[in-house]
C-alpha cells in the first residue's frame, strides 16, 4: 500500500466530521419537547421551559451553554442536561423551577462577547417573570464563567441583576487543560484541515486554557487573550458579590489523580502517513517532549514542554481528548494510530471550585478543605468522572441551593 498524498488526506479531512474536543456527545439523537417560550437575544438564544404547574416564567434558573464550535442547539442541551444524564431539566421543573437553557450564537467566541448575551436573558427573565422570586444564574463549564463575568459586569455597572445565585458546574476558574500535544498537532495538520486549529485558536479557547500554543512550534504561555480576559475580570471585580456564588467539581477534592502518567505515549502513528508521530501526555523529566510530529513527508517536527506539571493525571473532570483525536484518524486510510491513553484531565477539581490554579504538582495534588477559595459553598465529586457529567451527586446538591 503507497502512502497518501497530501491531497488525497485533505480531501478525507473535508468528508470527515470536524476534530472537536469539547465535552458532550458528538451527535444528538434527542428530539426535545417543544419549549414554552423561546427568546431571540442579542448573540443566542433561550428555551424555556416552565416548571411543574407554571402557566408563565416564575421561578427562572438560567443555565448557560459551554465551550464548543458554532453554534448552541436545543437538541445538543437537551440531550446532555436531561437524555444522556441525570434528567436535570426535569428535576428542576418538578422542583418548581422554570429552566432557561440559554445558548450562543457561537460557542468559541470570547467570553465576554457572550456575556453580553447572558445580561440580555437576565434582563429579559426579569422583564417577563409574574412573581418576586429572585433568580438563580450560572451555567456548565464555560458558560460558569460567562455568567459570573456577566453578573459582576451588571454589579459594576449598578444594574440590579436580581440574583439570589450563582452556579458552576466543572468551570475552570482556575484555568482548564489540553495537553500540549494536542494543540501541536491541530497546528501542524493545519495545511490539510484547519478546524481543529481554529478551534484551539478560538478566542474562548485561548480565555480558558492555562497554557497555549499558537503553532506546533511555538513556546507553551499564556495567550494574550487569557490575560485580557482575566484583567477585564479583574476590572469587574472579579466575582458577583450579591448572589450567594455555589459550585460543583466533577473532580475529587481528595488531591488522588486519575491514575494517568506524565510523559506516556497516548497516541501513535501506525499508517504509513503518520508513521513518526507520537503524542504524549504532559512530559515532567528534563526533555520534556511533548510531541513527535510526522504527517506524509513533511518536515518532521517536535514540541517540547519544560517546566510544566503533569496536568493529564489531575484530579478533576476529564475529557475524551487523545480519543477523539484517534477517532477520527482512524477513519482515514493511511493515519490509523494505536491510542493506549484516551483522556486527561480537563479541568482540575481545585480550579473547579475556585480553590487553587494548575502552576505548580503540589497546586494539582494538594487534598481541598471546606470553605477554601471564592466559593461560598462547593462540592467536589467522589470520583474523577467525566467533564460536566450530571450525577445524582452533584445534581441533587445543587437543586437544593436553588
Amino acid at each position: 500500500m503507497s502512502e497518501p498524498t497530501e491531497q488525497e488526506l485533505a480531501e478525507a479531512f473535508r468528508s470527515a466530521p470536524p476534530i472537536v474536543l469539547a465535552a458532550g456527545p458528538g451527535e444528538t439523537t434527542a428530539t426535545p419537547p417543544t419549549p414554552d417560550a423561546t427568546w431571540e437575544l442579542p448573540g443566542g438564544t433561550a428555551w424555556v421551559y416552565y416548571g411543574q404547574d407554571h402557566t408563565a416564567l416564575t421561578t427562572p434558573v438560567i443555565m448557560a451553554d459551554g465551550f464548543n464550535t458554532g453554534p448552541s442547539t436545543l437538541a445538543f442541551s437537551w440531550e446532555v442536561l436531561e437524555v444522556k444524564n441525570h434528567a436535570f431539566i426535569s428535576q428542576l421543573r418538578a422542583a418548581g423551577k422554570d429552566v432557561v437553557l440559554l445558548g450562543f450564537e457561537e460557542r468559541s467566541a470570547s467570553i465576554l462577547k457572550n456575556a453580553e448575551t447572558a445580561v440580555a436573558a437576565i434582563h429579559r427573565a426579569i422583564s417577563e417573570r409574574q412573581s418576586d422570586q429572585r433568580l438563580v444564574v450560572g451555567g456548565f463549564s464555560m458558560g460558569g464563567l460567562v455568567t459570573r463575568y456577566a453578573l459582576a459586569k451588571m454589579e459594576h455597572e449598578s444594574i440590579d441583576h436580581q440574583t439570589a445565585v450563582y452556579f458552576s458546574y466543572d468551570s475552570p476558574h482556575q484555568g482548564a487543560y489540553i495537553p500540549l500535544s494536542l494543540q501541536a498537532f491541530a497546528h501542524y495538520i493545519k495545511k490539510l484541515d484547519t478546524r481543529f486549529s481554529d478551534q484551539i485558536n478560538s478566542a474562548a479557547s485561548q480565555e480558558l486554557l492555562w497554557r497555549h500554543i499558537e503553532t506546533w512550534d511555538a513556546e507553551p504561555g499564556v495567550s494574550g487573550a487569557r490575560n485580557d480576559f482575566l484583567a477585564a475580570l479583574e476590572r469587574v471585580g472579579g466575582w458577583p458579590r450579591i448572589p450567594r456564588k455555589v459550585g460543583v467539581a466533577n473532580g475529587v477534592a481528595n488531591g488522588v489523580g486519575n491514575g494517568i502518567k506524565a510523559g506516556e505515549t497516548a497516541v501513535k502513528g501506525k499508517g504509513l502517513g503518520i508513521i513518526g508521530t507520537d503524542l504524549r501526555t504532559q512530559p515532567t523529566d528534563a526533555e520534556a517532549l511533548a510531541a513527535a510530529l510526522r504527517v506524509i513527508t513533511w518536515k518532521k517536527g517536535e514540541t517540547h514542554a519544560v517546566g510544566l506539571p503533569g496536568v493529564d493525571g489531575a484530579p478533576g473532570g476529564t475529557l475524551n481528548g487523545f480519543g477523539i483525536l484517534a477517532d477520527t484518524l482512524n477513519k482515514i486510510l493511511g493515519l490509523g494510530v494505536n491510542d493506549p491513553i484516551r483522556e486527561h484531565c480537563f479541568v482540575p477539581a481545585g480550579s473547579a471550585v475556585a480553590v487553587r490554579g494548575l502552576d505548580t504538582h503540589d497546586d494539582l495534588f494538594t487534598g481541598i478543605e471546606p470553605g477554601e477559595g471564592e466559593l461560598d459553598e462547593f462540592l467536589c465529586a467522589s470520583r474523577n468522572e467525566e467533564h460536566t457529567k450530571m450525577t445524582a451527586e452533584l445534581c441533587d446538591w445543587l437543586v437544593e441551593r436553588f
